[in-house]
């Protein structure tokens, strides 16, 4: 449910599998030695690099922070400036439902400016980040109810939320119409 596009010949998986492999040679490691310093199986990195296989945000983290480069790095088209990246990175099954990542800028590592729009009744569950993320949420349409380990937040057009993400989390659309909100996620 939380992997990037639900789609496997989208065009950021395409963009993901060439530069993972790009990255991991360029950092001299095979894929064993990638998978133990992420903690991503090698399957899953022969997969991805292959093109065979989709990838979750959180992974796709984890594979960045491993080869020391930023999250936009792994995912970034070709011909994109270095910070935007511009591309759609999720999809549910309504027209409605995506998460646009516009850019990132740089933060203590990075931060990640998004655009996502949810159809009514839908669900995305992500899973933990890395230590030392956070999300900063803000609504400018419909109901966003954030559930988030400990606790579920209700959030209304103009309203905003900051969490740390190293946590199980959900977005949810709580409203009749779409909603849709910005997500910074920040390290």
């Amino acid at each position: 449910m939380s992997n990037i596009l639900h789609k496997p010949k989208s065009d950021v998986l395409v963009h993901v599998s060439r530069n993972l492999r790009r990255l991991r040679l360029g950092a001299g490691l095979s894929q064993q030695a990638l998978a133990d310093a992420s903690g991503i199986s090698r399957r899953m990195i022969a997969g991805v690099e292959n093109g065979e296989a989709n990838v979750s945000l959180a992974s796709l983290d984890r594979l960045a922070l491993a080869l020391g480069v930023d999250f936009t790095e792994m995912v970034r088209g070709p011909t994109a400036e270095p910070k935007n990246v511009n591309e759609t990175m999720w999809r549910g099954d309504n027209p409605a439902d995506f998460a646009l990542l516009l850019g990132s800028a740089p933060a203590q590592r990075e931060a990640q400016l998004w655009i996502w729009s949810f159809a009514p009744g839908q669900r995305y569950q992500a899973e933990p980040d890395p230590a030392g993320w956070h999300e900063i949420i803000y609504v400018m349409q419909g109901r966003l109810r954030l559930e988030l380990e400990d606790e579920v937040i209700i959030l209304a057009v103009g309203e905003f939320r900051v969490f740390a993400s190293d946590q199980h989390y959900a977005y949810v659309n709580a409203a009749d119409e779409t909603t849709r909100f910005i997500r910074n996620s920040v390290l």
